[in-house]
């Protein structure tokens, strides 16, 4: 989703410092780096991570939202510096396509209507095997798309809120109904701004890309296998700062309205913000202490707390005392 950027204050970035993403030199563009994995049945999440960090010989890479070994799909992955950045991918919306299976025939007219009463809110109680506390909570369903009906099989399309269980979904979906009902196959679609659209790779991908840098020097295929960071925070309401207020940011300061240049027009009070610099870097992110209309209308006061600090202090010049 693209929202409009405004703009309180007419800033300009010196070239002396920082770079744009895309422009990173080889060895920091892949430390800063995030891969658009489409994971395969049968590993553990955790077994991709270790697998991305031998085949590129990282120090280390964490993922963004993990999978169950036998589901498949987008799972994005942090390498080195990158990993923290991924971890805004943890409350980020999510999709996914499954294929649900009915325990007896129910007429197809009678699944769609229980199908859109299980969109908006709802309640779940999380599975036994689950890393949460288990307690009943409510999750968003922002659509529930049938595909297709295939006696007792059900193709559809799902949208929903970060911390879904969606084999809890189709449980829930079988006992409406009145018959029982399970999750056949499962395969995620889309985590915030990654999709099956945007550079998704295998890990076979991964090995040539790496393999043509190290064996002929090529890293075009690597700054195509891997995106910058950025892309973590690409989905998130954003402020952009003006170059004399980023260290003061990288030391822990929380951001003033005065030190914003740019910013979108959806941030809401408290909303998790993504804090850039005028030329696309990810700074931090943090809790939103004012809305946009708020934040371009006031040049005093803070409008950011800033929670996660991503890049290195002295990365800009230090203006503040």
């Amino acid at each position: 989703m693209k929202f409009n950027r405004m703009v309180k204050s007419k800033s300009f970035t010196s070239p002396d410092f920082g770079c744009k993403p895309e422009e990173r030199e080889i060895s920091e563009y892949i430390s800063k780096g995030v891969i658009n994995l489409d994971k395969p049945s049968g590993p553990t999440s955790h077994e991709i991570d270790s697998w991305v960090k031998r085949i590129l010989s990282l120090e280390k890479s964490g993922h963004g939202g993990t999978l169950d070994p036998k589901v498949t799909g987008i799972l994005p992955v942090g390498l080195n510096d990158a990993t923290r950045a991924i971890q805004l991918l943890l409350t980020a919306p999510k999709e996914y396509v499954c294929l649900l299976t009915l325990h007896q025939d129910v007429p197809e007219e009678r699944i769609r209507e229980v199908f859109a009463e299980f969109t908006g809110k709802i309640y779940q109680l999380p599975p036994v095997k689950s890393a949460v506390k288990r307690e009943l909570r409510t999750r968003n369903i922002y659509y529930a798309t049938i595909y297709e009906i295939d006696g007792r099989d059900v193709l559809f399309r799902i949208g929903c809120e970060a911390g879904t269980y969606v084999r809890t979904y189709c449980h829930n979906i079988g006992e409406a109904l009145g018959v029982g009902a399970h999750m056949a196959e499962l395969r995620r679609t889309q985590v915030g701004s990654f999709n099956e659209k945007n550079n998704l790779v295998t890990l076979q991908d991964v090995t040539d890309a790496y393999h043509f840098y190290i064996e002929d020097g090529d890293e075009s295929f690597l700054r195509q296998a891997i995106m910058p960071m950025e892309m973590a925070a690409d989905y998130l309401p954003k402020v952009i700062v003006k170059d004399s207020a980023v260290d003061a940011i990288c030391h822990g300061a929380d951001l003033a309205c005065g030190g914003i240049a740019e910013l979108t027009d959806n941030i809401q009070k408290n909303d998790i913000v993504a804090i850039l610099t005028l030329k696309g870097e990810l700074v931090g992110a943090g809790s939103s202490l004012l809305t946009s209309g708020e934040i371009l209308e006031s040049d005093s006061g803070f409008a950011v707390n800033v929670s996660k600090v991503l890049m290195k202090p002295g990365t800009y010049p230090r203006f503040w005392k």
